[in-house]
Protein backbone atom coordinates (compact mmCIF):
# COMPACT_ATOMS: atom_id res chain seq x y z
CA UNK A 1 0.00 0.00 0.00
CA UNK A 2 2.51 2.22 0.89
CA UNK A 3 4.61 2.18 -2.12
CA UNK A 4 1.22 2.56 -4.04
CA UNK A 5 1.31 5.52 -2.28
CA UNK A 6 4.64 6.95 -3.62
CA UNK A 7 4.16 5.69 -7.15
CA UNK A 8 0.62 7.76 -7.43
CA UNK A 9 2.46 10.90 -5.73
CA UNK A 10 5.59 10.65 -8.34
CA UNK A 11 2.72 10.17 -11.39
CA UNK A 12 1.16 13.21 -10.35
CA UNK A 13 4.55 15.38 -9.91
CA UNK A 14 6.09 14.06 -12.76
CA UNK A 15 4.39 16.18 -15.31
CA UNK A 16 5.21 19.53 -13.77
CA UNK A 17 8.62 18.48 -12.99
CA UNK A 18 9.45 17.46 -16.64
CA UNK A 19 7.29 20.68 -17.75
CA UNK A 20 10.04 22.81 -16.07
CA UNK A 21 13.02 20.63 -17.25
CA UNK A 22 11.77 21.44 -20.50
CA UNK A 23 11.46 24.98 -19.48
CA UNK A 24 14.86 24.91 -18.68
CA UNK A 25 15.97 23.36 -21.80
CA UNK A 26 14.70 26.09 -23.61
CA UNK A 27 16.18 28.74 -21.63
CA UNK A 28 19.56 27.49 -22.68
CA UNK A 29 21.72 28.61 -25.84
CA UNK A 30 20.10 26.77 -28.62
CA UNK A 31 23.32 24.75 -29.54
CA UNK A 32 23.44 23.21 -26.33
CA UNK A 33 19.55 22.26 -25.90
CA UNK A 34 19.43 18.91 -28.03
CA UNK A 35 22.13 17.66 -25.71
CA UNK A 36 20.46 18.29 -22.73
CA UNK A 37 17.46 17.28 -24.43
CA UNK A 38 19.00 13.89 -25.16
CA UNK A 39 20.04 12.97 -21.55
CA UNK A 40 16.77 14.44 -19.82
CA UNK A 41 15.03 12.15 -22.25
CA UNK A 42 17.38 9.26 -21.11
CA UNK A 43 14.77 8.97 -18.29
CA UNK A 44 15.97 8.41 -14.33
CA UNK A 45 14.00 8.01 -11.28
CA UNK A 46 13.76 12.59 -11.29
CA UNK A 47 14.64 11.20 -7.16
CA UNK A 48 16.37 14.47 -6.34
CA UNK A 49 13.23 17.20 -7.70
CA UNK A 50 10.67 14.89 -6.09
CA UNK A 51 12.45 15.46 -2.98
CA UNK A 52 12.55 18.68 -3.11
CA UNK A 53 8.78 19.25 -3.91
CA UNK A 54 7.47 16.93 -0.84
CA UNK A 55 9.85 18.87 1.28
CA UNK A 56 8.58 22.02 0.21
CA UNK A 57 5.00 21.17 0.42
CA UNK A 58 5.87 19.62 3.99
CA UNK A 59 6.80 22.50 5.24
CA UNK A 60 3.48 24.43 3.69
CA UNK A 61 4.92 25.87 0.50
CA UNK A 62 2.29 25.77 -2.05
CA UNK A 63 3.70 27.80 -5.12
CA UNK A 64 3.82 26.28 -8.48
CA UNK A 65 7.48 27.90 -8.63
CA UNK A 66 9.10 25.21 -6.82
CA UNK A 67 8.88 23.18 -9.73
CA UNK A 68 11.73 25.44 -11.36
CA UNK A 69 13.99 24.98 -8.34
CA UNK A 70 13.47 21.58 -7.93
CA UNK A 71 14.51 20.30 -11.78
CA UNK A 72 18.32 22.56 -10.93
CA UNK A 73 19.50 19.94 -9.03
CA UNK A 74 18.46 17.10 -11.86
CA UNK A 75 20.29 19.86 -14.33
CA UNK A 76 23.44 19.33 -12.08
CA UNK A 77 23.34 15.51 -11.52
CA UNK A 78 22.19 15.86 -15.67
CA UNK A 79 25.75 17.56 -16.04
CA UNK A 80 27.82 15.49 -14.03
CA UNK A 81 26.60 12.58 -15.90
CA UNK A 82 27.60 14.37 -18.86
CA UNK A 83 31.25 14.67 -18.06
CA UNK A 84 31.40 11.12 -16.46
CA UNK A 85 30.48 9.25 -19.65
CA UNK A 86 33.10 11.31 -21.56
CA UNK A 87 35.78 10.48 -18.34
CA UNK A 88 34.54 7.05 -18.74
CA UNK A 89 34.67 6.66 -21.88
CA UNK A 90 30.77 5.24 -21.79
CA UNK A 91 28.84 3.91 -24.68
CA UNK A 92 25.19 3.87 -23.27
CA UNK A 93 23.34 5.90 -20.73
CA UNK A 94 20.01 3.99 -19.42
CA UNK A 95 19.94 2.26 -22.27
CA UNK A 96 20.64 4.81 -24.77
CA UNK A 97 23.87 5.94 -26.62
CA UNK A 98 25.94 8.22 -24.36
CA UNK A 99 25.77 11.54 -25.61
CA UNK A 100 29.30 12.18 -26.12
CA UNK A 101 28.91 9.23 -29.31
CA UNK A 102 26.13 11.40 -31.02
CA UNK A 103 27.23 15.11 -30.02
CA UNK A 104 30.89 14.44 -29.96
CA UNK A 105 32.84 15.25 -26.84
CA UNK A 106 34.13 18.57 -26.59
CA UNK A 107 30.16 20.06 -27.56
CA UNK A 108 29.06 17.87 -24.91
CA UNK A 109 31.08 18.80 -21.93
CA UNK A 110 30.81 22.30 -22.99
CA UNK A 111 26.59 21.26 -22.65
CA UNK A 112 27.48 20.09 -19.37
CA UNK A 113 29.26 23.77 -18.25
CA UNK A 114 26.05 25.48 -20.17
CA UNK A 115 23.37 23.20 -18.44
CA UNK A 116 25.71 24.06 -14.82
CA UNK A 117 25.34 27.50 -15.42
CA UNK A 118 21.40 27.65 -16.77
CA UNK A 119 21.17 25.79 -13.28
CA UNK A 120 23.13 28.47 -10.90
CA UNK A 121 21.11 31.60 -12.66
CA UNK A 122 18.17 29.26 -12.10
CA UNK A 123 18.53 29.31 -8.78
CA UNK A 124 19.71 33.40 -8.01
CA UNK A 125 16.69 34.15 -9.62
CA UNK A 126 15.15 33.41 -6.63
CA UNK A 127 16.96 35.79 -4.91
CA UNK A 128 17.41 33.70 -1.61
CA UNK A 129 21.35 33.97 -0.77
CA UNK A 130 20.65 30.88 1.07
CA UNK A 131 19.46 29.41 -2.20
CA UNK A 132 22.38 30.05 -3.94
CA UNK A 133 25.23 29.04 -1.39
CA UNK A 134 23.50 25.87 -0.99
CA UNK A 135 23.58 25.08 -5.23
CA UNK A 136 27.03 26.40 -4.91
CA UNK A 137 28.18 24.18 -1.83
CA UNK A 138 26.60 21.13 -3.70
CA UNK A 139 28.58 21.68 -6.74
CA UNK A 140 31.52 22.20 -5.18
CA UNK A 141 30.69 18.45 -2.85
CA UNK A 142 29.98 16.40 -5.94
CA UNK A 143 33.35 17.43 -7.63
CA UNK A 144 35.11 16.58 -4.73
CA UNK A 145 33.63 13.31 -4.69
CA UNK A 146 33.89 12.64 -8.10
CA UNK A 147 37.48 13.76 -7.71
CA UNK A 148 38.37 11.40 -4.74
CA UNK A 149 36.50 8.31 -6.53
CA UNK A 150 39.31 9.23 -9.66
CA UNK A 151 42.32 8.83 -7.07
CA UNK A 152 40.68 5.54 -5.45
CA UNK A 153 40.41 3.36 -9.18
CA UNK A 154 41.87 0.42 -9.00
CA UNK A 155 43.16 0.98 -5.64
CA UNK A 156 42.90 -2.89 -3.02
CA UNK A 157 43.57 -0.38 -0.36
CA UNK A 158 40.28 1.73 -0.10
CA UNK A 159 39.13 1.83 3.69
CA UNK A 160 35.10 2.37 4.67
CA UNK A 161 35.97 5.63 5.92
CA UNK A 162 37.60 6.49 2.35
CA UNK A 163 34.52 5.11 0.62
CA UNK A 164 31.93 6.59 2.49
CA UNK A 165 33.58 10.20 1.95
CA UNK A 166 33.31 9.05 -1.99
CA UNK A 167 29.47 8.62 -1.71
CA UNK A 168 29.08 11.52 0.31
CA UNK A 169 30.30 14.10 -2.85
CA UNK A 170 29.45 12.16 -5.40
CA UNK A 171 25.97 10.75 -4.78
CA UNK A 172 24.49 12.21 -1.07
CA UNK A 173 25.31 15.57 -1.25
CA UNK A 174 23.10 16.24 -4.08
CA UNK A 175 20.02 14.75 -2.41
CA UNK A 176 21.14 16.17 0.94
CA UNK A 177 20.39 20.03 -0.86
CA UNK A 178 17.29 19.27 -3.17
CA UNK A 179 15.81 18.33 -0.03
CA UNK A 180 17.58 21.74 1.49
CA UNK A 181 16.88 23.95 -1.25
CA UNK A 182 12.71 22.39 -0.26
CA UNK A 183 13.30 23.34 3.07
CA UNK A 184 15.01 26.98 2.49
CA UNK A 185 12.20 28.15 -0.13
CA UNK A 186 9.27 27.01 2.10
CA UNK A 187 11.15 29.67 4.91
CA UNK A 188 12.25 26.42 7.11
CA UNK A 189 13.90 27.18 10.53
CA UNK A 190 17.85 26.49 10.64
CA UNK A 191 16.54 23.70 12.81
CA UNK A 192 13.81 22.20 10.32
CA UNK A 193 16.45 22.60 7.13
CA UNK A 194 19.05 20.85 9.26
CA UNK A 195 16.87 18.12 9.38
CA UNK A 196 15.81 17.75 6.06
CA UNK A 197 19.63 18.26 4.87
CA UNK A 198 19.98 15.16 7.52
CA UNK A 199 17.20 13.60 6.04
CA UNK A 200 19.04 13.94 2.74
CA UNK A 201 22.04 12.80 3.21
CA UNK A 202 21.59 9.93 4.82
CA UNK A 203 18.87 8.27 2.58
CA UNK A 204 21.80 8.86 -0.09
CA UNK A 205 24.22 7.89 1.44
CA UNK A 206 21.98 4.18 1.51
CA UNK A 207 20.81 4.90 -1.97
CA UNK A 208 24.60 4.36 -3.29
CA UNK A 209 25.37 1.50 -1.55
CA UNK A 210 21.95 -0.22 -2.68
CA UNK A 211 23.35 0.63 -6.24
CA UNK A 212 26.50 -0.91 -5.15
CA UNK A 213 24.78 -3.81 -4.48
CA UNK A 214 22.93 -3.85 -7.54
CA UNK A 215 25.78 -4.08 -9.31
CA UNK A 216 26.34 -7.88 -8.66
CA UNK A 217 22.74 -8.40 -9.49
CA UNK A 218 21.57 -10.32 -12.65
CA UNK A 219 21.66 -7.96 -15.97
CA UNK A 220 18.31 -9.62 -17.04
CA UNK A 221 16.77 -8.15 -13.32
CA UNK A 222 18.54 -4.83 -13.48
CA UNK A 223 18.72 -3.89 -17.22
CA UNK A 224 22.74 -2.93 -16.48
CA UNK A 225 25.62 -5.36 -16.89
CA UNK A 226 26.84 -7.23 -14.26
CA UNK A 227 30.27 -5.95 -11.92
CA UNK A 228 30.63 -2.69 -13.86
CA UNK A 229 32.48 -1.77 -10.93
CA UNK A 230 34.52 -4.84 -10.97
CA UNK A 231 35.90 -3.90 -14.62
CA UNK A 232 35.92 -0.17 -14.07
CA UNK A 233 37.80 -0.95 -10.42
CA UNK A 234 35.60 0.71 -8.09
CA UNK A 235 36.47 -1.33 -4.70
CA UNK A 236 32.54 -0.62 -3.56
CA UNK A 237 31.67 -2.88 -0.58
CA UNK A 238 30.36 -6.09 -1.49
CA UNK A 239 33.62 -5.89 -3.60
CA UNK A 240 35.56 -5.46 -0.32
CA UNK A 241 33.82 -7.96 1.27
CA UNK A 242 34.73 -10.61 -1.71
CA UNK A 243 38.30 -9.57 -1.81
CA UNK A 244 38.29 -9.92 1.92
CA UNK A 245 37.24 -13.56 1.81
CA UNK A 246 39.55 -14.68 -0.67
CA UNK A 247 42.45 -17.12 -0.29
CA UNK A 248 46.04 -15.17 0.18
CA UNK A 249 46.97 -16.40 -3.63
CA UNK A 250 43.59 -15.63 -4.85
CA UNK A 251 43.43 -12.22 -3.43
CA UNK A 252 47.17 -11.80 -4.83
CA UNK A 253 45.65 -12.56 -8.10
CA UNK A 254 42.83 -10.35 -7.72
CA UNK A 255 44.73 -7.45 -6.64
CA UNK A 256 46.69 -7.35 -9.34
CA UNK A 257 43.92 -7.76 -12.27
CA UNK A 258 41.81 -5.07 -10.31
CA UNK A 259 45.13 -2.94 -9.84
CA UNK A 260 46.08 -3.09 -13.71
CA UNK A 261 42.54 -3.25 -15.39
CA UNK A 262 42.74 -6.67 -16.85
CA UNK A 263 39.36 -7.62 -15.41
CA UNK A 264 37.25 -9.28 -18.13
CA UNK A 265 33.26 -9.34 -18.33
CA UNK A 266 33.37 -13.07 -17.51
CA UNK A 267 35.35 -12.10 -14.54
CA UNK A 268 32.99 -9.83 -13.39
CA UNK A 269 30.28 -12.26 -14.05
CA UNK A 270 31.39 -14.43 -12.24
CA UNK A 271 33.05 -12.36 -9.16
CA UNK A 272 29.36 -11.36 -8.80
CA UNK A 273 27.98 -14.67 -8.56
CA UNK A 274 30.16 -15.35 -5.96
CA UNK A 275 29.34 -12.43 -4.49
CA UNK A 276 25.66 -13.42 -4.47
CA UNK A 277 26.37 -16.78 -3.36
CA UNK A 278 28.16 -15.82 -0.51
CA UNK A 279 25.71 -12.70 0.51
CA UNK A 280 27.62 -10.13 -0.11
CA UNK A 281 25.14 -7.86 -1.92
CA UNK A 282 22.77 -8.50 1.03
CA UNK A 283 25.20 -7.66 3.93
CA UNK A 284 26.15 -4.05 1.98
CA UNK A 285 22.11 -3.81 2.04
CA UNK A 286 21.51 -4.59 5.76
CA UNK A 287 24.32 -1.86 6.44
CA UNK A 288 22.97 0.61 4.16
CA UNK A 289 19.44 0.28 6.71
CA UNK A 290 21.62 2.08 9.56
CA UNK A 291 21.41 5.00 7.22
CA UNK A 292 18.08 4.84 6.33
CA UNK A 293 17.36 4.70 10.09
CA UNK A 294 19.11 8.01 10.29
CA UNK A 295 16.70 9.40 7.96
CA UNK A 296 13.75 8.08 9.17
CA UNK A 297 14.50 9.62 12.74
CA UNK A 298 15.76 12.75 11.07
CA UNK A 299 12.00 13.15 9.99
CA UNK A 300 10.75 13.13 13.34
CA UNK A 301 12.00 17.03 13.32
CA UNK A 302 9.31 17.94 10.73
CA UNK A 303 5.72 18.78 10.55
CA UNK A 304 3.28 15.44 10.55
CA UNK A 305 1.74 16.49 7.50
CA UNK A 306 0.81 13.22 3.84
CA UNK A 307 4.44 14.24 2.56
CA UNK A 308 6.46 13.32 5.84
CA UNK A 309 4.96 9.61 5.17
CA UNK A 310 5.76 9.85 1.52
CA UNK A 311 9.13 10.39 2.56
CA UNK A 312 9.37 7.51 5.64
CA UNK A 313 8.40 5.06 2.25
CA UNK A 314 10.96 6.92 0.32
CA UNK A 315 13.44 5.32 2.62
CA UNK A 316 11.42 2.25 2.21
CA UNK A 317 11.73 2.20 -1.43
CA UNK A 318 15.60 2.39 -1.37
CA UNK A 319 16.18 -0.11 0.73
CA UNK A 320 14.19 -2.30 -1.44
CA UNK A 321 14.66 -1.36 -4.67
CA UNK A 322 15.41 -3.79 -7.48
CA UNK A 323 16.61 -1.61 -10.02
Amino acid sequence: MANILLKARLALELPPINAALERAAQGLPEPVRPVARHIFEAGGKRLRPLLTVLTARLLGYERADIYDLAVTMEMLHAATLLHDDVLDNAVSRRGKPAAHTLFEVTPTILAGDALLAEANALVAGFGDPRLSLCFSEATSRTAAGEILEIAAQRRVDTSAAEYAEIVRGKTAWLIRASCQLGALRAGATDAQAAAAAAYGENLGMAFQMVDDALDFAPESLTGKPTGGDVREGKLTPPLRLYRLGLEQEERVAFDAAFGCGLMTENDAAAIAERIRDAGHDQRTRLDADAYLATARDALDALPDRPERELMRQMADYVRDRKK
